[in-house]
């Protein structure tokens, strides 16, 4: 299982500005906090899914069907 999520060791800002970078997007001022906030809730939720373990067992279904 991995280290727990904490939201307050990572610099959100910062994150977004070296990813902005990196990818070329441009993030107008009145954006981005709404880009933050949906990254803070991705995060939490990656952490919820992350913290679920399936053991080593566990093999994928071959076919999924609904």
């Amino acid at each position: 299982m991995s280290k727990a999520y904490d939201e307050n060791a990572i610099d959100f800002d910062k994150w977004v500005d070296s990813m902005a970078s990196v990818l070329g997007f441009s993030i107008p001022p009145e954006d981005r906090a709404a880009v933050i906030f949906n990254l803070q809730v991705t995060m939490r939720n990656a952490a919820l899914v992350d913290s679920f373990d399936i053991g080593d067992d566990v093999e994928p279904a071959p076919v999924f069907s609904a």
